[in-house]
C-alpha cells in the first residue's frame, strides 16, 4: 500500500510538470498569435492611409492630417457647419400644411383624448387639426375631413365679423369663437387690436352686460355669493388651473358709467382678461374672471326672471366686507403670487378696499389706480405735444369733473406726479379743482366727503358750477370722469379755449353716450387748437380742412404691462411708483410724428410691444424696491430678451396625451 502511495504521487508530479509546459507553450503561441495580428493591422493601417491619402491628394491636391493642431480643428469644425439657409424653412403653400410651420415647438400634455380635447376651448384647434394629430388624438371622422389652416380659419370669422353691422352681434361671434377656440380667438384680437378692442371691450361691453342673462350660454370663470361663506377656501380647488397668474375681480356695483349691474357685470372680468392675453401676453390658462355676487339694488334686474344672480338687495356693512376678505384669503391661499385686480366696484367700497389690501397682497385698483396711470401718461404725452417739459405738471392748472373712485384716482395719481417733480403737498393741491354734482369741493362739506375727497377740497368757492370754475381758475386741462354725456357744453369748451392756446380736455367716461363731450365738438368749438383723448373711441375729425386724430384714453395701455412686469417679477405689491414709471413708459412711447397728429397715446397695433415697455418699467422699479423675488441675475441682465420669451404668442402647438 505505501509503494502504491509513492507511485500515485509521483504520477501526479509528472502529470503537474506536463500540464506546466502545455501551458506555458500555450501562451507563446497566444502571444505570437497577437503579436502578428497586431502587426497585420498596423499595417492594414497604414496601407488604408497611405491609399486615402494618395486618393485625397488626387482629387483635391490638398491634404490635411487627421491629427492637426487644435487651431487648425476649430478652423476645420466651422467650416463643417451648417449653412445658415440650411435651417430656413420654406413654408408650403399648398396642402394641410399650408401656411403652417413644421419647426419644433414644444408640444402641450392634454390629460384626455378624442372629444374631450374638442370640447375644450384652451386645447381645441377646430378644422386646423392634422391628419397625425387627429389619428393620435381619437377623433378622426369627428371632424369635416377637409384640413384647414389657422390662415383659413382667420379669415372666415373675420368675414363673418364685417358681414354685421351690429355691434353687439360683433360681440357675440367673438364670444361664440372664445368659446370654443381660444387660441384662434386671441391670435384675431392680436392681429387685428384696432378693429376688435372696441367690441369685446369699450365701449360694446356694456351692452353686452346688460344682456349677459339671455346671452348666457356657458360658464366661464367663478361666482362667490353670501351662501358660500365658509367655503371658499375649498370652492377656489374648483376651478381647474394650478397657476393662475391674475383675477380680476368685481362686484357688479358700478360697471362703467351704467350703475348696478350685479352679476350681469361678468362681462367686464372676461373682456378685462381677453385684453391681458392678448395685449399683455398672460396665457388664457393662467387668468381667472370672478364676480362677487352680494346681490344688486336695480330694481329691473331683481324683478327679471332672465337675471342670473342673486335676487336681493345687496349685502353691505361688515357682512359685505367680511364676504370679500374671505373670497381674498382663499385666493391668496391657492395661488400665494396671484395679482388680484379689483374692477367696477363703487365708489364707497374701492378705496376702503384698496387702502385695506394694498399693503399685504398684489392688488390694485384699475377705476383708481389704472385710470390715474394712463390718464398721467396721457396728460404728459399733451405737455409734450405743446412742446413743454414734461416736469412741469406743477405749472398746470387741473380741473376734474367727477368725485368719484375714478375722478378722485386720477387727481390721487397726478398729485403723486406733482410730488415726484419736487413740489411740495400743499403747492401740487392747489392745481386742482375738482367738481361733482353740488359744484366744486368745499372745506365747509368735509363732513360729507371722504379723506380722499378732503384732500382736493378748497378753502373758498365750495359748491361754484363748472362754468365759473372754469372762468375764474382758468384751467389748461379739463378731465372729465362724471359719466354724464354732454357735460362739457360748448360755452365751457370756448370759455377755456379763451386764455389757454392749446386746452387738454379729456372726456373719459364710457361707454360712448357718456362721453362728457365728443371728438368733433371739442375740436370745432376749440377751431382745431384742443390736446384730446377720450374714454371711448372717436373717428377722425376734420376742421378748417385739417384731419385730427383723437385717441382713447383706455387703461388697457397699462394694466396688461402692469399685471405682467408685476408677476414675471414675484412682486409682493403693486407700489404708486410703479404706477408712476408705467405711466412714464408709456408717454414715452408715443412719437413726434404721432403728436404732430394730435395722438397723445400709440397707435392699438402696437399694444403688445407697448405692454413689454410698461413691463420692463415695472420690474426694473421692482427690482429698485428689492421687490423682485423671482428675477436671477440673468433675467436682470437680459429684460427685453426675458419678457418676449415669456409673451403668450397664440398658435397652435402640438397635442400629447399624459
Amino acid at each position: 500500500g505505501m509503494q502504491d502511495t509513492t507511485q500515485h504521487k509521483t504520477s501526479k508530479t509528472e502529470n503537474k510538470h506536463h500540464t506546466n509546459k502545455l501551458l506555458t507553450k500555450s501562451k507563446v503561441i497566444a502571444s505570437n498569435i497577437m503579436m502578428t495580428s497586431s502587426n497585420l493591422m498596423r499595417t492594414a493601417a497604414k496601407r488604408n492611409a497611405y491609399r486615402s491619402a494618395t486618393n485625397f491628394n488626387r482629387s483635391t491636391k490638398t491634404f490635411t492630417s487627421l491629427f492637426s493642431s487644435s487651431a487648425d480643428s476649430k478652423n476645420n469644425n466651422d467650416n463643417k457647419k451648417l449653412p445658415r439657409d440650411y435651417l430656413v424653412e420654406n413654408i408650403s403653400t399648398e396642402g394641410e400644411w399650408a401656411y403652417c410651420s413644421r419647426k419644433f415647438m414644444a408640444p402641450l400634455r392634454v390629460p384626455v383624448t378624442g372629444y374631450d380635447i374638442l370640447n375644450n376651448p384652451l386645447w381645441n384647434k377646430g378644422t386646423a387639426f392634422k391628419t397625425g394629430e387627429r389619428d393620435r388624438l381619437r377623433f378622426r371622422g369627428l371632424l369635416p375631413p377637409r384640413r384647414a389652416n389657422m390662415q383659413v380659419q382667420k379669415k372666415r370669422i373675420l368675414q363673418s365679423i364685417r358681414s354685421e353691422e351690429s355691434d353687439i352681434k360683433k360681440n357675440q361671434i367673438l364670444e361664440d369663437l372664445h368659446d370654443r377656440n381660444e387660441t384662434l380667438y386671441h391670435r384675431i384680437l392680436v392681429d387685428h387690436m384696432e378693429e376688435m378692442a372696441p367690441l369685446i371691450y369699450t365701449p360694446t361691453v356694456g351692452q353686452a352686460c346688460k344682456e349677459f342673462g339671455i346671452r348666457y350660454r356657458r360658464p366661464r370663470g367663478m361666482y362667490f355669493t353670501e351662501e358660500d361663506r365658509g367655503q371658499m377656501a375649498a370652492m377656489v380647488y374648483n376651478w381647474p388651473h394650478r397657476d393662475v397668474h391674475v383675477i380680476c375681480v368685481t362686484d357688479g356695483s358700478r360697471i362703467l358709467g351704467l350703475g348696478d349691474l350685479g352679476a350681469n357685470g361678468m362681462g367686464i372680468p372676461v373682456g378685462k382678461l381677453s385684453l391681458y392675453c392678448a395685449a399683455g401676453g398672460i396665457a388664457p390658462h393662467r387668468v381667472l374672471p370672478v364676480v362677487i355676487d352680494v346681490g344688486t339694488d336695480n330694481e329691473e334686474l331683481l324683478e327679471s326672471e332672465f337675471y342670473l344672480g342673486v335676487q336681493k338687495k345687496r349685502l353691505r356693512g361688515p357682512e359685505y366686507f367680511q364676504l370679500v376678505d374671505e373670497f381674498m384669503q382663499a385666493a391668496r391661499h391657492r395661488w400665494p403670487n396671484v395679482l388680484v385686480q379689483f374692477e367696477d366696484f363703487s365708489s364707497d367700497n374701492a378705496q376702503p378696499l384698496l387702502n385695506h389690501y394694498r399693503n399685504d397682497h398684489l392688488c390694485f385698483n384699475d377705476d383708481i389706480q389704472g385710470t390715474g396711470a394712463t390718464t398721467l401718461a396721457g396728460v404728459l404725452g399733451a405737455l409734450r405735444a405743446k412742446g413743454e417739459d414734461v416736469n412741469s405738471l406743477g405749472e398746470q392748472k387741473i380741473v376734474i369733473c367727477g368725485a368719484g373712485s375714478a375722478g378722485i384716482g386720477v387727481g390721487q395719481v397726478l398729485l403723486q406726479a406733482m410730488i415726484e417733480q419736487g413740489l411740495t403737498l400743499e403747492e401740487a393741491k392747489d392745481c386742482f379743482c375738482v367738481v361733482d354734482a353740488t359744484g366744486l369741493l368745499g372745506v365747509e362739506n368735509s363732513d360729507k366727503l371722504t379723506p380722499e375727497q378732503r384732500i382736493f377740497a378748497k378753502k373758498e368757492d365750495g359748491g361754484m358750477p363748472l362754468e365759473e370754475v372754469v372762468k375764474k381758475y382758468k384751467p389748461t386741462m379739463l378731465l372729465g370722469m362724471t359719466g354724464v354725456g354732454g357735460l362739457f357744453k360748448e360755452r365751457v369748451i370756448k370759455e377755456m379755449a379763451k386764455h389757454c392756446d392749446r386746452p387738454v380736455i379729456f372726456p373719459l367716461s364710457n361707454p360712448t353716450i357718456k362721453a362728457e363731450c365728443t371728438a368733433t365738438q371739442a375740436f370745432e368749438w376749440t377751431d382745431g387748437r384742443c390736446i384730446f383723448a377720450s374714454g371711448s373711441p372717436f373717428d377722425p375729425v376734420t376742421v378748417d380742412g385739417k384731419v385730427f386724430y383723437p385717441t382713447q384714453c383706455n387703461n388697457m395701455y397699462i394694466f396688461p404691462g402692469l399685471g405682467l412686469g408685476a408677476t414675471l417679477a414675484g412682486a409682493k405689491t403693486v407700489s404708486d411708483k410703479m404706477l408712476y414709471v408705467a405711466a412714464e413708459a408709456l408717454a414715452n412711447f408715443v412719437t413726434e410724428e404721432d403728436h404732430k397728429k394730435g395722438k397723445v397715446f400709440p397707435p392699438l397695433h402696437q399694444i403688445r410691444d407697448v405692454s413689454k415697455c410698461v413691463a420692463i418699467a415695472v420690474i426694473q422699479q421692482a427690482i429698485e424696491e428689492g421687490q423682485a423675488t423671482k428675477l436671477n441675475p440673468v433675467d436682470i441682465a437680459n429684460l427685453d430678451s426675458f419678457i418676449s420669451k415669456k409673451m403668450y404668442d397664440p398658435v397652435y402647438v402640438p397635442l400629447v396625451t399624459t
